[in-house]
């Protein structure tokens, strides 16, 4: 462990605490990405960055205060002054409502995971080789058909370092990668749209996905204007994972204790009651492969979803929807006390499965009478937390199937449509399988979702974009 790693930050840091209490969490990152438009590499580069956080407890009785100071690019004759910092935001902060014992014990940890003392693992350039390698051939056989590739690559790893003062010592290291692949048609008339997320580059195929964005603009040579209304809609993966992961996002057990959210009722919550008939289980599942994540909690602020006094507490395999009945809301140790639901905590990672089915997007699509099959969403916005409203547009491609057989391309529509009263229409769900949200690629890579075909999706308006 060399002067200037993380974790030595980390030991500086709890070291020069005077507080009741302290959570040190020093995250060390690095970056690589790709860029490419018109079937040529733009840009490259590759950058570094290390944050501290510092979490001073102060407590009095049955009383405490959290002060949070986070700084950027902090040097070790620096962190004095943030300790110091922090600790003087506890004292003089109002008594936390989130206020629980610090943890004492670490979670079970994978094996294989990397020691407290091995330096952060990192990232560089060289992790797109073999994807570079596919990229170029794309390049070359878009350019035979006359078409455009545009898009980005990027790849993360953060390491990230929980010290405590009451001992604990716990380290996870986070691989993230995304794609996101444009094909346009040479006129720029024609466009669609393909992501994948990674944890390495290895998974990805560019051959398959580049075929697969060929066909969605063949299809596209003939066009079919479509009215707004309600149809029965094949939702491919990607977008199922933005929906339900709007749906994550809002299940916050506080939030429905207080009435604020879909998952309220009069004197508490809706958990245990039936939101499908169909047999979806939603879950988040820190060892999920390909979707693995941080099997404890790494908290960098309290919130109504999240609190400072929970990290290093385990985060677990929990069933959000187990059977087509929701069955938790992600909970702090806080929150779990007020709704007498068990200690559920957010998860970065989501997954649906419906009850053993292996159908494919092309089977569900040959199967189809008459419906609409969408490629992504974009632009998706909350409109109303208590039922959940959401809108947003169509992008890249909505083609129109008619007894069996995608027949063309029609214009794009603004849809208005609650996730969870969705579920309730959904009719048909595929197999599972790894996806990138499309708006929420920035901020949620982790997912894997089937295919659902929803009877009566709202295409509220037609819209104009592209």
């Amino acid at each position: 462990m060399s002067d200037h790693s993380p974790q030595n930050a980390v030991e500086i840091a709890l070291q020069a605490s005077r507080s009741d209490g302290c959570v040190v969490i020093a995250d060390e990152s690095s970056t690589a990405n790709l860029r490419w438009a018109g079937n040529t590499l733009t840009t490259n580069g590759v950058s570094r960055s290390r944050q501290l956080t510092v979490i001073a407890i102060s407590r009095s009785g049955n009383e405490a205060r959290a002060g949070v100071v986070s700084r950027a690019g902090v040097r070790d004759e620096h962190i004095a002054e943030i300790v110091a910092e922090a600790s003087r935001a506890a004292e003089e902060g109002s008594p936390a409502e989130d206020a629980q014992p610090l943890a004492t014990s670490a979670p079970s940890l994978p094996g294989s995971a990397p020691g407290w003392d091995d330096p952060p693992t990192g990232t560089e350039i060289g992790v797109f080789a073999r994807f570079a390698g596919q990229l170029r051939n794309a390049f070359a056989t878009a350019a035979s058909g006359d078409r455009l590739l545009y898009g980005y690559a990027e790849h993360e790893v953060m390491s990230s370092f929980v010290g405590t003062s009451t001992g604990l010592r716990l380290r996870h290291d986070q691989p993230t990668g995304r794609l996101e692949l444009n094909a346009k048609s040479a006129d720029l008339a024609r466009s669609s749209w393909a992501g994948a997320s990674t944890r390495d580059f290895r998974d990805v195929d560019v051959t398959a996905l580049e075929a697969a964005l060929a066909r969605q603009l063949g299809w596209a040579s003939r066009s079919v204007e479509l009215p707004a209304g309600r149809y029965e809609t094949l939702l491919p993966p990607s977008a199922v994972s933005d929906l339900l992961a709007y749906t994550y996002w809002s299940a916050g057990a506080r939030d429905a204790i207080d009435g604020r959210t879909v998952f309220s009722k009069p004197g508490g919550t809706r958990v245990g009651e039936r939101l499908t008939s169909m047999p979806l289980t939603m879950f988040s599942d820190p060892a999920a492969p390909g979707l693995e994540c941080s099997p404890f909690v790494i908290a960098h602020a309290s919130h109504r979803n999240s609190s400072v006094f929970d990290n290093g507490q385990p985060a677990p395999r929990t069933e959000w929807i187990s059977e087509g009945t929701l069955a938790a809301l992600v909970q702090t140790r806080y929150s779990a006390q007020l709704s007498g639901l068990p200690y559920s905590p957010w998860v970065d990672n989501l997954t649906m499965e419906a009850g053993g089915s292996s159908a494919t997007l092309a089977e569900m699509v040959a199967s189809t009478r008459r419906g609409l099959l969408l490629t992504c969403l974009w632009y998706v916005r909350d409109v109303d937390p208590q039922t959940l409203l959401l809108t947003g547009l169509t992008r890249d491609g909505v083609y129109l199937v008619e007894d069996g057989e995608v027949v063309g391309a029609v214009n794009n529509f603004r849809f208005n449509e609650s996730p969870v009263a969705m579920l309730d229409r959904v009719t048909e769900a595929g197999a599972t399988q790894p996806t990138l949200p499309r708006e929420l690629s920035d901020y949620f890579t982790r997912a894997a979702m089937p295919p659902l075909r929803v009877e009566g999706f709202n295409m509220s308006s037609v819209s104009q974009a592209s």
